[in-house]
């Protein structure tokens, strides 16, 4: 197994997959196995499922950036991906630095099939809900496993959120995508999100929704919290705190508060 992926099982059919830029995960049922983001693609992810399970396997991406689905190069199962982030994936695939290692394999990477709000899948024993949530990418999903009470949320719901992308949507959209399906809430105890290394938990869904809201509100510009500069590749942001563990941001520019 590359040493670039480490694993770590978190629960009886989920394994946390973590290549040191962001998070995959196993699961698997009695019949089947899905494997929930594939990565950067630094190394074969395909190689490291097999290493647990010989299962029929699919993929399924919460969004469509590339450090989440570069890693479906290496399978050869169906793939899939909301419609609303084919866009946003097909300007990813054009990267030529994040691109290049696949691309010097000579791996292909597999087109998209759809997934939509509301789609279930059963893999025998345990069941997987898609459950949409634009707002970090158009086409953002998450992943509800009803019976373990685990939701996977890509990176839309996390602790370090990042909305100040071009393809991000307004805040007061998401914060309104969020508040639609806060029945979640109660269907969930657990959250595992596209950089975790361990379980959060569901309370960290309405502290999110409360820090949204707080910084429509406000601007930025609260009594006790407010905003300040953030760096990042493509220059200045800003960031806002939200929860009490002291290191949640929301990222964003001040267009997105419009």
């Amino acid at each position: 197994m590359d040493n670039r992926i480490r694993t770590k099982k978190v629960d009886d059919c989920i394994w946390l997959m973590n290549d040191n830029v962001s998070t995959g995960y196993l699961v698997c049922g009695e019949k089947k196995a899905v494997v929930i983001d594939t990565m950067l693609g630094i190394a074969d992810v395909h190689a490291v499922v097999r290493e647990i399970t010989d299962l029929p396997l699919m993929v399924v991406n919460t969004h469509g950036h590339c450090d989440h689905f570069y890693g479906n190069a290496y399978f050869d199962c169906d793939c899939f991906l909301h419609p609303d982030d084919l866009k946003v994936a097909g300007l990813h695939m054009k990267l030529p630095k994040i691109a290049k290692p696949w691309k010097e394999k000579k791996l292909k990477m597999p087109a998209f099939k759809a997934i939509y709000d509301g789609d279930v899948i059963d893999l025998g024993g345990l069941s997987l809900e898609a459950i949409s949530i634009p707002g970090h990418t158009p086409g953002g999903i998450c992943l509800l496993l009803k019976e373990r009470r685990v939701l996977f949320t890509g990176d839309s719901i996390n602790r370090h959120l990042w909305m100040q992308l071009k393809e991000s949507l307004p805040l007061k959209t998401f914060l309104e995508n969020l508040n639609s399906i806060s029945w979640v809430t109660e269907k969930a105890d657990r959250i595992l999100h596209g950089h975790a290394r361990d379980f959060e938990d569901i309370s960290l869904f309405d502290e999110l929704r409360a820090g949204i809201g707080e910084l429509i509100e406000t601007r930025g510009k609260g009594e006790t919290r407010y905003s300040t500069e953030y760096k990042w590749s493509r220059g200045i942001a800003k960031q806002y705190p939200f929860g009490s563990d002291g290191r949640s941001v929301i990222c964003y520019i001040d267009k997105k508060l419009d």
